[in-house]
C-alpha cells in the first residue's frame, strides 16, 4: 500500500474534527470490549452458581441448614439470594405470630420480588452502554465522514484541476470514520441481544424458583397451622 493512502497516513491528516470522531470510538469500542468480556463472565458465574445452588436446594436437605450454609458463603448466587431473602421474611413473620398462610405468603413474594428485581438490575448493569454504542456509533462516524468529506472538498476548491488523486485521499480519510463507526457498533449490537437474552432467562429461573420455593412454603405454613408449630 502507498504509504500516502496507509491507514495511520490518512487518520494523521484527518481534520481534527474527524480525529476527535475516530478517538471517540476507539473509546467507546474499548469500553464495550471491557464491559463484554466482563460481562461475559459474570453471567456465566451466576449460571454455574445458580444451577449448583438449586441442586443442593433441592436435595432435601432442611431449610433452615441450608439458610446457615449459604451466610457462610462469601458470595452468593441470585438464587441464593431470593432463597434467603424469602426464608428470612418467612421466619421474621412467624416471630411476629402471624400464622394466617396467606399473609405469610404475601410477605414472602413481596421480599423475594424485590430481592429478584435488584439481582436483575445486578446483571443488567452496564448492558444500556452497549446499546448506546450499538445504536449511536454508526451515526457518529457517519458525521466524521460527512464532515471529512466537507473538508476534502473545500481544499479541492483551491486546486485548478481536481485528479483522483488528489480527491481520493481526502474521501478515504473521512470513511475511515464510518468503518471504525461500524466496528464499535457490530460487537456492541451482538452481545446486547446476547447479554439481555441471558438476563432475560436468569430472570425467568430466578422467578420460577420463587414460586417453587413460595409453594413450598406455603405447604409448611399450613402443616404449621394446623400443628402449632415451626418449620
Amino acid at each position: 500500500m502507498n504509504e500516502s493512502m496507509s491507514i495511520m497516513h490518512l487518520i494523521a491528516q484527518a481534520s481534527i474534527v474527524v480525529q476527535l470522531v475516530m478517538l471517540m470510538l476507539l473509546a467507546a469500542s474499548v469500553v464495550s470490549w471491557v464491559i463484554i468480556f466482563q460481562r461475559s463472565r459474570l453471567l456465566r458465574n451466576a449460571r454455574s452458581t445458580m444451577n449448583k445452588f438449586e441442586d443442593r436446594f433441592w436435595s432435601g436437605i432442611d431449610l433452615n441448614e441450608l439458610y446457615r450454609e449459604c451466610q457462610q458463603q462469601p458470595q452468593h448466587s441470585p438464587t441464593e439470594n431470593v432463597f434467603m431473602a424469602g426464608l428470612k421474611e418467612f421466619s421474621k413473620l412467624r416471630q411476629h405470630h402471624t400464622t394466617d398462610p396467606d399473609a405469610l405468603m404475601a410477605g414472602v413474594q413481596r421480599a423475594m420480588r424485590i430481592t429478584i428485581t435488584r439481582e436483575t438490575d445486578r446483571l443488567e448493569n452496564h448492558l444500556p452502554f452497549l446499546a448506546t454504542v450499538g445504536s449511536t456509533s454508526p451515526y457518529i462516524g457517519l458525521f466524521g465522514t460527512v464532515w471529512g468529506i466537507m473538508h476534502a472538498f473545500q481544499g479541492l476548491a483551491a486546486v485548478k484541476q481536481a485528479t483522483i488523486a488528489t480527491v481520493a485521499p481526502g474521501i478515504a480519510e473521512a470513511l475511515i470514520a464510518t468503518a471504525m463507526g461500524l466496528l464499535a457498533a457490530i460487537p456492541a449490537v451482538i452481545f446486547y441481544n446476547r447479554y439481555a437474552n441471558r438476563v432475560d432467562r436468569l430472570s425467568t429461573a430466578m422467578f420460577t424458583f420463587a414460586d417453587e420455593f413460595s409453594s413450598l412454603l406455603y405447604r409448611q405454613a399450613q402443616k404449621a397451622q394446623h400443628s402449632g408449630k415451626g418449620i
